[in-house]
């Protein structure tokens, strides 16, 4: 399809079933110079058309011939149930890889390293990736390293040094990120506690490699009625899908805790030191956190990073790139230093998708690091803040210093400060608001010209 006119040839080819041998020119409509023309081939063949799901829906959406020659549509997925079958289909994927270049076979531990990769690309404990490239790369250096240490048969260590070495030539961004952090050049706190503060991950594609980095997440809150001011978005630097984040906090906050009052306040919400545009809602449930902490003053932990979006009932939501935004937090407090508190909070229905690398895993066991999986904002809160987040009772109220009942209190604050300071011309609008508002008298029903109730 790259090459001009040559998908109207082969649509004209099935069409006619004969092979035409013609100048470019002709086709054009120009003058031919071309004197003698071969008669036409006979042709059966069957063609298969081998392409990525969006040429084949604009294709489909946009040739009308397309459908009529091929029928039949196969689509494949790039990820296949981790079954023990496949992983003996996998195993021998990579006798077959050896024998066909010559390279030295592979220990079951070194097998059992490829599957565990094929697994993380897919990004599922319970899959398998298909894309078969990736993993003869694997199976490649990890010979070469074998050869290198003098190993006639592949072990597990030398597949690790390739995954190793592969992520040492790809991460030079990351290392630098890392260091600015360090340097406190990038502002990101690994501990303490601050108020209207959280740390949220970023991932940053960039070719095979997406880097999972920190980043600050910010919010203010004061007296006014613009509700949740995102930043970003005024300067033009936010996507759509973070313009719904945002959307949807504002939601959930008037859904909570402006059920018996109006939510008479102004929030404004930013990315700390963020110069590119922001996209996605993987932050919004951080963002959340920090607008949570500002209304009601309570700290939030910097020792543990947040990643998981949230709907407008407060419930927390799966997000992609979990394992690289896990594996980018640890990599920033170890440089900055463990003390044995930091984690990441996750999704719940992201534990499915764990599967990180063993310097996090053996951090983990070791107690050194955490992951924390939430269901609800709620769970997130009473961990972040180390205070009960508080269920309403019986007659609506939540109980008295919990995190909803200060965010409550703060908002009724703002409410109340804003009536007060509200001048003539809001006050005659309100008025007026009201007097629509309230129920007008029936008008009573006459009788008609023969007595009958019109």
């Amino acid at each position: 399809m790259t090459r001009p006119f040559a998908w109207d040839a082969l649509k004209r080819l099935l069409k006619e079933r004969k092979i035409r041998i013609e100048s470019l020119a002709e086709h054009l409509g120009l003058i031919s110079t071309v004197s003698l023309e071969p008669e036409p081939i006979p042709l059966q063949a069957k063609v298969i058309v081998i392409g990525t799901p969006l040429i084949y829906h604009l294709l489909y959406a946009y040739d009308p011939d397309f459908s009529r020659l091929f029928r039949v549509y196969a689509d494949f997925d790039w990820v296949n149930p981790r079954t023990e079958e496949r992983i003996r289909a996998y195993a021998g994927f990579v006798a077959f890889k050896c024998r066909e270049e010559n390279l030295p076979p592979f220990s079951a531990g070194a097998v059992a390293r490829v599957v565990e990769y094929a697994a993380r690309d897919a990004e599922d404990q319970y899959k398998l990736s298909g894309r078969f490239n990736v993993v003869e790369n694997l199976v490649r250096e990890a010979a070469f390293w074998a050869r290198r240490a003098g190993h006639e048969v592949v072990q597990a260590e030398d597949v690790q040094e390739a995954l190793r070495q592969k992520i040492w030539r790809s991460n030079r961004i990351e290392e630098r990120l890392i260091e600015y952090i360090r340097r406190g050049i990038i502002l990101v706190k690994t501990s303490g506690q601050a108020v209207g503060q959280v740390n949220g991950i970023s991932l940053i594609p960039i070719g095979d490699y997406p880097i999972g980095i920190p980043s600050r997440i910010t919010a203010r809150s004061y007296a006014g009625q613009a509700g949740v001011i995102n930043i970003e978005r005024e300067v033009k630097l936010s996507g759509p899908i973070h313009d719904k984040g945002c959307l949807i906090i504002e939601g959930f906050l008037g859904q909570r805790y402006a059920q018996d009052q109006p939510l008479s306040c102004s929030v404004t919400l930013t990315f700390e030191q963020t110069y590119d545009e922001v996209e996605g809602d993987s932050a919004s449930s951080a963002e959340l956190y920090a607008i949570l902490s500002s209304l009601s003053g309570l700290p939030l932990r910097q020792d543990i990073a947040v990643t998981g979006s949230v709907d407008q009932h407060g419930n927390v939501q799966p997000v992609g790139g979990v394992n690289r935004k896990i594996e980018g937090f640890f990599a920033v407090c170890k440089a900055v230093g463990l003390t044995g508190t930091q984690g990441v909070v996750i999704p719940e229905a992201n534990a499915a998708n764990l599967m990180l690398s063993d310097e996090v895993t053996e951090a983990v066991r070791a107690g050194q690091f955490h992951i924390h999986a939430v269901s609800n904002i709620d769970e997130a809160l009473e961990l972040l803040t180390g205070v009960p987040a508080g269920e309403k009772d019986q007659d609506g109220r939540y109980p008295e210093g919990t995190v909803n009942w200060l965010v409550h209190e703060r908002l009724r604050q703002l409410a109340e400060a804003r009536r007060q300071f509200a001048g003539p011309e809001e006050e005659e609008e309100r008025r007026k608001l009201r007097e629509e508002e309230r129920p007008r008298p029936t008008e009573p029903e006459l009788p008609g010209p023969e007595g009958n109730e019109q």
